[in-house]
Order: structure tokens, then C-alpha cells, then sequence
């Protein structure tokens, strides 16, 4: 816990001393919300069922962000309903975007004994990633790595998407991303592995995305409406 706290706040300290490459960033609140016909994330399924996921965040001027994020399963399986709310700080640094993410999962989903929303034992509630993302026209790269808390013996992944299709309102994007198969695959273990590919395609709020997991080879067909 003490180790989680300090990592926390020199992340914090680090982007606080950054300056965005945007002279005026757009300063405030922003809300939202996306609701999706089931929780696919990186190529793994997290549930089945219909989510609703919303998100708050609030943007200084500097380009410094501080965000929540959730999950919240409709369906109710013998009692249990998925709930994970994650909490993420990033900043723009040129073309580089770098975040740490708090991800909890609700312990009360689990077992009722474990430490609370605030339990950073290597089996508690939550896990701490840090990540970097890049932009660049129609491509966009991320790599990410879980370095506290349930770390999930610092499982890493990364991943490409390329914009390749902006035509009558409609764009495609595809996506192929690598993960440890001890933790996104069929696997045990630190090797990478391709976990996530597939192709996104949107208009105006909605996204349908065709995702197959060749590791797992499991696929799934995603619909998303985002508001």
C-alpha cells in the first residue's frame, strides 16, 4: 500500500511539472457515457452481458487530465453484478500521451472479506498500470504494463490501430494488440502473445466492432452507442 501511495503521487508530482504541446488545452468537465452490448476488453471478455459504462473527467489548462471511469453490468448472475470503477491521471507530452490507471474491481463482487475499494494487496481490489500512447495521422500505438497492487505479475500489453476507411460519414479502424497469455490469452506465464485483433467501425454515436481473440480463439461482435 505504501509502495501503490508513492508511485501515485510522484506520477503525480511528474505530470503536474510537464507542459502540454497545446498552448491552451480545453479547460473543464466533460461527461458521457457509452452503453455496450457486452464488456470485450483487449481481446478478453470481462462479461457477457449488457453494460453500461460512464465516464467523468475534468482538464486543466495545461492538458493535465484526472478522470473516472465505470462498468456496471444490467444482468444479475446468482446475485453478482459486474461493478469496476477506474481512475486515471494523463498528460499530453507532444505527440505522447502518458496515464496511471487505478483499476477496481469491486471486492464486494468477489468476497466481502477482502479490503475495500482501497486495497492494494497483491490481491485486493486494485490494480495500477502505466501507460503511454501515440498519435500520428490515421495510426495510433499504446503500450501499457500493471506495476502495482494486483499486478497480475506485471502483465504487459500493446497495441496498433490504423484508420483506413472515412467515407459518407462512416469510419473503420483496424486493430492488433499483443498481451501476456498468462493474463489476456490461453496461456500461463510472461510470453506475448496476439490477443486482440479486429475491426471497428463507426457512425455518427454508434460503433460495431468484430473482435477475435487468436490466442483464446474466441470471437465476439460488439455494439456500442455512445452518448
Amino acid at each position: 500500500m505504501k509502495k501503490t501511495a508513492k508511485l501515485i503521487a510522484l506520477a503525480a508530482v511528474l505530470f503536474a511539472g510537464f507542459g502540454s504541446s497545446n498552448a491552451m488545452a480545453d479547460e473543464g468537465f466533460k461527461i458521457g457515457a457509452d452503453v455496450v452490448s457486452s464488456y470485450i476488453w483487449r481481446g478478453y471478455e470481462i462479461d457477457n452481458s449488457v453494460n453500461v459504462q460512464p465516464n467523468l473527467s475534468y482538464t486543466f489548462k495545461n492538458g493535465l487530465s484526472v478522470g473516472l471511469w465505470g462498468s456496471y453490468g444490467l444482468n444479475s448472475d446468482n446475485g453478482y453484478r459486474y461493478k469496476e470503477v477506474d481512475a486515471t491521471v494523463s498528460m499530453p507530452i507532444g505527440p505522447v500521451t502518458l496515464a496511471v490507471t487505478d483499476y477496481n474491481l469491486d471486492p464486494a463482487n468477489n468476497n466481502p472479506d477482502d479490503g475495500g475499494v482501497f486495497d492494494f494487496r497483491d490481491d485486493g481490489a486494485n490494480t495500477i498500470e502505466v501507460s503511454a500512447a501515440y498519435s500520428y495521422e490515421n495510426i495510433s500505438l499504446m503500450g501499457a504494463v500493471f506495476v502495482a497492487g494486483n499486478d497480475y505479475d506485471n502483465a504487459w500489453y500493446c497495441e496498433a490501430n490504423y484508420k483506413f476507411y472515412d467515407k459518407n460519414g462512416y469510419t473503420a479502424k483496424a486493430t492488433a494488440g499483443l498481451g501476456n497469455e498468462g493474463y489476456y490469452g490461453d496461456g500461463e506465464g510472461k510470453k506475448l502473445a496476439l490477443v486482440n485483433t479486429g475491426i471497428a467501425v463507426s457512425k455518427d454515436r454508434y460503433t460495431a466492432s468484430a473482435i477475435y481473440n487468436p490466442d483464446t480463439e474466441q470471437s465476439y461482435l460488439v455494439f456500442m452507442a455512445s452518448f
